[in-house]
């Protein structure tokens, strides 16, 4: 679909979302009306940078290459770009300006890590019916008092237009994943030394807040079901993990249980969540880093610091290629940059505080998020101390498929132990399936007690 396709199509949605504006709108009905115009219809700059190292957003992959077949790995459709310039140890000095605290930091640790910049392409698209359930969300949605939950939106992304750092991450909570899917998520916890042994995790859901015609009312307070089980190695095969999301976890916070083999027993799990150790990852991820982070707002202040041009991941479609080995792309300290991409692009930049009183081993964050699909490409961990700890990194494509621009990967470094976890390598495995089709009745707390087949 061509920008001017958009365009006139989101101008007869602003026009229907103005004319039934709410006093308690997240931004005015002037400010909602540059979506579509000098913003893109998620609220991204549409125009490219001065110097022209950033393109215009001309609606991003809207429809699948042509030697794309359902059920294939994604080919890359930027394969004969070439880098236009590589950072290393030698030289980041000269790019600081556009590096992360923990990019930093890697460069200085390692002297095998290198990003190699390629062409910004602005790839990130979305379902035209979230574009218009954007629009109308920007003069409704509105946080709790608490910020730690979203009223007032359906479908969409609720806060286009964003006013402060919470609107941005729950921006990112609640972008679009597709109405229901499954995948392969298995982890590398990586010594520094390179050794590993392979964790295999299936993984399901269900995005009832995406589902045409739902409002929030309609689905209970559920922005999505979650379904995690443990399919390899034997010593953990067996354990499985269900979630249910809230959108305002004001009135409900996150509920979990867990499957655990050994007992035969189904169990509530109020610790996934915060900064408890995330499932087989070798205390190398807490619960509210899936998805670069997941968690609750209720013991950070999230600052808004604005959006600055910075290397991130994007595109990178060699490291989702049923070609590239795993073996092969990991590395001791990480993963070979012969296998990743990196691009200039516009991120919005947030800074999470602990507030008084609360702890979290993280009492410092910083996030990295894209202007084109609200996706955290980049995450700067600081220990009490208020050194960088950890550097956390999402190499993204777009599933053109659907279409949704999100995470192939996720990989997460400790720059004091020189370990990393390597999520989602999937690559000798199947690649993600949005046509997965499930039901409610697999997510429930019963339903456990029959998935869990040891």
């Amino acid at each position: 679909m061509t920008i001017s396709r958009i365009r006139t199509t989101l101008a007869v949605c602003v026009g229907m979302a103005l004319a039934t504006g709410s006093a308690f709108a997240a931004v005015s009905a002037d400010q909602a009306g540059r979506l579509g115009k000098e913003l893109t219809p998620v609220g991204a700059t549409a125009a490219g940078n001065a110097d022209g190292t950033i393109p215009a957003w001309e609606g991003g992959i809207t429809s699948p290459p042509s030697s794309y077949k359902p059920g294939m790995f994604h080919p890359d459709p930027y394969a004969s770009d070439a880098p236009r310039l590589s950072i290393t140890p030698a030289n980041f000095r000269e790019h600081a300006d556009k590096l992360t605290e923990g990019q930093k930091a890697m460069f200085a640790k390692y002297p095998t890590f290198r990003m190699d910049i390629y062409p910004t392409r602005r790839s990130a698209s979305f379902p035209q019916r979230t574009y218009e359930y954007t629009i109308k969300n920007a003069t409704t949605a509105k946080l709790t008092d608490d910020q730690d939950g979203v009223v007032d939106a359906a479908e969409g992304i609720p806060f286009p237009i964003p006013q402060n750092g919470s609107e941005v991450i729950w921006n990112h909570k609640m972008k679009y994943k597709g109405i229901s899917a499954a995948r392969w998520t298995n982890l590398a916890p990586v010594t520094a030394g390179g050794q590993y042994n392979l964790v295999k995790i299936r993984e399901e859901f269900m995005g009832l807040y995406y589902k045409p015609g739902n409002t929030i009312a309609d689905i209970n307070n559920m922005l999505l079901y979650f379904y995690q089980s443990v399919e390899a190695p034997a010593r953990l095969a067996g354990q499985v993990l269900l979630v249910h999301e809230s959108l305002n976890q004001s009135v409900q916070p996150r509920k979990a249980w867990v499957y655990n083999p050994g007992q035969r027993r189904v169990r509530l799990a109020p610790n996934v969540a915060y900064d408890n150790p995330g499932t087989a990852a070798d205390g190398l991820r807490t619960s509210d880093m899936t998805d670069m982070f997941n968690g609750s707002h209720d013991r950070y202040d999230f600052k808004l610091v604005g959006k600055q041009e910075m290397y991130v991941p994007y595109n990178s479609y060699k490291a989702h290629s049923d070609k590239s080995k795993v073996s092969d792309m990991i590395k001791p300290g990480h993963i070979d940059p012969d296998y990743l991409r990196y691009e200039l692009h516009r991120v919005w930049v947030v800074e999470a505080t602990l507030k008084p009183g609360k702890r979290h081993i993280n009492p410092r964050r910083t996030f990295y998020v894209d202007e084109d699909s609200w996706q955290i490409l980049v995450m700067d961990h600081y220990n009490a101390q208020g050194e960088v700890w950890r550097y956390s990194e999402a190499p993204s494509i777009n599933f053109y498929e659907v279409p949704v621009f999100w995470t192939t990967m996720e990989n997460h470094h400790d720059l004091q132990s020189g370990r990393y976890l390597a999520t989602g390598v999937d690559n000798q495995d199947t690649p993600p399936d949005y046509g997965f089709q499930s039901s409610l009745e697999n997510y429930t707390p019963q339903a456990l007690r029959t998935r869990g087949v040891r």
